[in-house]
């Protein structure tokens, strides 16, 4: 009964019925010796979460595609291992390799920044840590939804010195010892950078959670097309600099909908609320089954969540994969990471190429050549009404063995007849997207230093 197929899709609805358990493992450390916020909530608080897509009229494989599309640079470079080196001329970029970080992320946050506040949409990184948004006088911008922000009308704005910690933890910095100002430079894995001063303001979240003293990149250069769809960014990285290491919290979660859900919204939470959900009819996810990894740590890419990838199951029968394709190697390359703004999951060569053979083996149907849909694997539907078995998929992580529902790897498109699996191949670093992660609460304990999947209908919190 292993080898079994998980579910049935009926066709032309397409519906993929099936529950999703995962857990996965997390950690950080704040290296900023800074005060703690007196005012945060001590619950912790929620924000919600919006598709960059969201709104528009588009099929779920469109939505994938775009999302693809975006990542196409990241993901190329997220899967080059860089050096870690010390310079103090941001300018000197012939003798310098820093960490990549993501960028490019799929999902934006409405927050406030400043006295009086003023607001803007940011995106949402858990592959980066710096919190930035543009600001006057801005020598090089891009087109962003709302106002570039001025610093000189805001009573609460305040340039970082160059002693500060948070200029200590910015790798490519550079002082101006006489203004006693911390410059910065940080790029990302599309090649869009921001660059400017380092500062400390007020930030509002949801309207009513004002924490003063955040540390954040106040950019006048900022290029690339990485960033248009929101005016800044927000690093949840597991680094000194993201906004969880700066609020010194231990626990942080978000719970992404259906990327076909256009009305719905996600939701981000931060603090003990993360572990401590109640849906909008009060029920808690306490009583949830639990999936819980562990997580490792990549001194050559510290802000990114690596999870211990051990195996792969394709309906009832597991991979044979040589262990080295999942490990993260001692020079820093390789491994899997967790990541919030990659669109779907990328696996090394050879272990996606194992992974499409046996989905290929065990699905009732033809094989789509065609092309049309950019996913690498893809069936011919039949022409009638029918239901198609599909294989289970079991990502087999340290700690515990997550059983993917099929609506979480399959997708499909009516418009070209085709049903594709909802992945792909990358060289080098594999990356689990959050595509995978739909219809999850993904619980991050940056203390117990794992990740926890918790099954949930995200758009009922």
């Amino acid at each position: 009964m292993a080898s079994s197929s998980s579910f049935s899709l009926l066709f032309p609805f397409f519906l993929i019925l099936f529950s999703c358990l995962i857990s996965v493992s997390s950690s950080r450390r704040s290296l900023i010796d800074r005060p703690l916020p007196t005012n945060l909530p001590r619950s912790g608080f929620r924000l919600s979460l919006r598709h960059v897509d969201s709104g528009k009229n588009l099929t779920k494989i469109q939505k994938i595609q775009r999302g693809i599309n975006r990542g196409f640079h990241r993901l190329n470079r997220l899967g080059a291992v860089a050096v870690l080196a010390v310079s103090s001329n941001p300018d000197d970029t012939n003798n310098i390799k820093a960490p990549t970080h993501g960028g490019s992320g799929e999902f934006l946050m409405e927050l406030s920044i400043g006295s009086p506040a003023v607001k803007y949409s940011a995106i949402v990184d858990t592959g980066s840590d710096l919190i930035w948004t543009q600001c006057k006088p801005c020598t090089e911008c891009f087109d962003q939804p709302t106002p570039i922000f001025d610093p000189e009308k805001s009573s609460s704005y305040s340039k970082v010195g160059c002693s500060s910690g948070l200029c200590k933890a910015v790798l490519r910095s550079n002082c101006n010892q006489d203004k006693d100002v911390c410059q910065y430079l940080y790029t990302y894995g599309d090649y869009s950078s921001t660059r400017g001063l380092l500062a400390t303001e007020t930030f509002t979240f949801e309207d009513q959670n004002s924490i003063p003293g955040i540390g954040f990149g106040c950019g006048v250069e900022n290029e690339g097309d990485g960033f248009s769809q929101g005016s800044g960014l927000v690093g949840l990285g597991r680094g000194p600099l993201s906004l969880i290491s700066q609020l010194k919290e231990t626990k942080f979660s978000y719970c992404l909908t259906s990327i076909e859900d256009s009305e719905a919204s996600s939701s981000l939470f931060i603090g003990s609320l993360a572990s401590n959900i109640v849906n909008k009819t009060g029920v808690s996810l306490d009583g949830e089954v639990t999936k819980t990894m562990s997580l490792l740590r990549n001194p050559n890419q510290p802000s990114f969540y690596y999870l211990e990838l051990q195996g792969i199951t394709v309906g009832g029968k597991r991979l044979s994969v040589e262990k080295s394709s999942f490990e993260l190697a001692e020079d820093g390359t390789g491994g899997m990471i967790i990541d919030s703004g990659t669109t779907i999951t990328y696996l090394e060569e050879s272990a996606f190429s194992a992974l499409k053979d046996e989905f290929t083996s065990r699905m009732s149907l033809p094989v789509d050549d065609s092309g049309s849909t950019g996913l690498d694997l893809c069936f011919k539907l039949p022409d009638v009404e029918k239901n198609i078995a599909v294989p289970k998929l079991i990502f087999h992580f340290k700690g515990a063995d997550l059983e993917l529902p099929g609506e979480n790897y399959m997708v499909a498109d009516s418009s070209s007849g085709a049903l594709c699996l909802a992945m792909g191949s990358s060289n080098g670093m594999s990356i689990f997207g959050n595509v995978q992660q739909q219809n999850f609460n993904v619980l991050h304990d940056l203390e117990k230093e794992t990740v926890s999947f918790v099954p949930t209908e995200c758009g009922k919190l």
